[in-house]
């Protein structure tokens, strides 16, 4: 059924096949800045710059990182928030040839310690504030220069005097050492031109790490054609241009904030407004004043952004289109921030997407005007999908539940330093293809659409029956008195796993055993008794993981530590 490609025909203007420049990531934004050279590639907090200027910036840094020693096939470990140098230092490592491994700027010592060894990084750039950790592991790490941003490096002089006065007075001294240079000064340097280098498309141009919630972090590589394919498919669905700008707010360790709302946004020439850490006051103030035409997130941060004051005083007429991904979007979320884009003067839908690090990020998303209800969408151009029956690699019936498998440009090349890993889940199917099997379960209608169920990991077995969590979730969403939900299973041993709930109430004072009772009451009103949960636990709030969806697993490891300490 993938071969006839059903999707197509909702493409509407979007191309069928996107012609791909087979070079690198910089040459590719190089291109753009050729034919955009005074178009805003960037904001920061106010401070803004040209593509030709932003080119001149990473060609700087080139010159620096090169008279420093590095070179093609070395890795350099970025770990910075959204910011100018982040992501100024990732284009010119891609120029020299060099592989950036991108990491969360919060990590713990220990965490930098693992992703240092794993990538074999001798060079880092992170913020000053983070000095103390990378110094810690300098001795058990191959690290040899680690270069110091700080956030005021790219402030005007009024908000610079004001972040020196609040969080910058916070922030250590760091010592004179030997192993550090600054980002400021190294900007500032004269160097000979870096030497040119040839870098194949299909060559590993950077690594990023999948959340490790579960167990190690797999370092997942990826080529400048991965990246480069991922961006234009993009582009090319949201019809980017100059006129047009993307709230970076997801962070640039990971591919939905790197792939989309960064190299996504340069592939189409439009600007990227830089959001270094999220609150819902600071995006709506963002919002208010830049005026972006694409707001891209977790369905954490619309849900946030739905019941924020000023976004409720906002001028919400300058969105074209707001995108979630990453998680379930639940049906009370979307209507919430519908109605109330519709309430300040835009007319926009949330639609959501679907994708994976192992393949960049989004690869397939709602057409624009195309929504059709619980569906992620259909695939972009050259992007290949089907269903296989589970643990198979025999293609399902339409509308039958199997594993979401891709195909195409933008998967990845492989796990680092994991073969068997790698070739459990990259696999040769019938057609001679390599298809990448996510572990994610889903459905494909004959239209084309895709319906994502959940992780495999997350279905719940009860008494031998299938589970869906989110389809519990959506639910407890609806009701009045709920705030946000999550749905695990718990150890049973009559049923192998029981479902339970934890939920933060609107009024936390509501939180009862009639309100336990009341919960579970009106889920056996409409769910199938064996998806009903048979307890609540009441929260203040749920964990997230670093970028902001529920972290499901946490509460798992919780309950499984309780029924050891209890010997259930």
């Amino acid at each position: 059924m993938y071969e006839q490609k059903p999707w197509l025909k909702h493409y509407g203007n979007v191309p069928h096949t996107i012609n791909y420049p087979r070079v690198t990531m910089y040459e590719a934004l190089a291109q753009t800045a050729q034919e955009k050279p005074d178009s805003l590639a960037y904001d920061f907090l106010g401070y803004t710059s040209s593509y030709c200027q932003f080119m001149t910036e990473i060609d700087r840094c080139a010159n620096a990182l090169a008279a420093l020693g590095l070179g093609k096939g070395d890795r350099i470990t970025i770990s910075m928030p959204t910011s100018p140098q982040g992501i100024i230092c990732f284009y010119a490592a891609n120029k020299l040839g060099a592989v950036s491994s991108m990491i969360h700027p919060l990590s713990t010592a220990k965490e930098i310690e693992f992703y240092l060894n794993v990538a074999k990084s001798r060079f880092a750039l992170t913020l000053d504030a983070f000095y103390s950790k990378f110094k810690e592991v300098q001795s058990s790490t191959p690290l040899k220069t680690l270069i110091l941003a700080r956030i005021p490096d790219y402030l005007n002089l009024f908000k610079r005097i004001g972040f020196n006065l609040t969080k910058g007075r916070l922030i250590p001294k760091v010592p004179h050492d030997p192993l550090v240079r600054w980002w400021a000064d190294l900007m500032r340097g004269t160097y000979a031109e870096a030497p040119e280098v040839k870098m194949d498309t299909d060559d590993l141009a950077v690594i990023l790490y999948s959340g490790g919630t579960t167990g190690v972090p797999k370092g997942i590589m990826l080529s400048n054609m991965n990246f480069i394919s991922e961006g234009k498919q993009v582009s090319e669905w949201g019809k980017l241009s100059d006129a047009d700008s993307i709230l970076a707010i997801l962070p640039i360790f990971h591919g939905f904030g790197l792939g989309v709302c960064i190299n996504a946004c340069f592939m189409g020439g439009g600007k990227s407004i830089l959001v270094p850490t999220f609150t819902p006051e600071t995006v709506a103030d963002i919002i208010s004043s830049q005026k972006p035409s694409f707001v891209i997130g977790v369905p954490t941060l619309f849900d946030a952004l739905s019941r924020n004051p000023k976004m409720q005083k906002a001028d919400l007429s300058c969105l074209r289109a707001t995108f979630s991904g990453a998680d379930s979007l639940p049906r009370p979320v979307k209507e919430r921030f519908e109605n109330m884009v519709k309430k300040q003067g835009g007319n926009i839908q949330l639609l959501e997407g679907y994708g994976l690090t192992e393949a960049v990020t989004a690869i397939m998303a709602t057409p624009l005007g195309g929504y059709r209800e619980g569906s992620v969408g259909i695939p972009f151009p050259d992007m290949l999908a089907k269903i296989v029956k589970l643990g198979t690699i025999e293609e399902a019936a339409i509308g039958e539940e199997g594993e979401i498998c891709v195909a195409g440009p933008a998967v990845m090349l492989g796990y680092l330093d994991s073969p068997q890993e790698t070739a459990d889940t990259l696999k040769r199917h019938a057609d001679g293809k390599i298809w990448l099997h996510t572990g994610d379960v889903g459905t494909m209608d004959q239209d084309g659409y895709f319906y994502f169920k959940l992780r495999q990991k997350r279905m719940i077995k009860s008494s031998g029956m299938n589970v869906y969590p989110a389809q519990v979730e959506e639910l407890l969403y609806k009701h009045p008195k709920v705030r946000d939900a999550c749905v695990i299973g718990v150890p049973d041993e009559a049923q192998v796993q029981a479902v339970k709930a934890f939920v933060v109430l609107k009024n936390p004072a509501d939180a009862s055993p009639e309100t336990e009772k009341e919960l579970i009451n009106y889920c056996r009103d409409q769910l199938i008794k064996w998806s009903c949960p048979r307890s609540i636990e009441f929260r203040n709030d749920l964990p997230k993981t670093l970028v902001g969806k529920v972290a499901f697993n946490v509460l798992e490891k919780e309950e499984i530590a309780k029924c050891e300490a209890t010997g259930k």
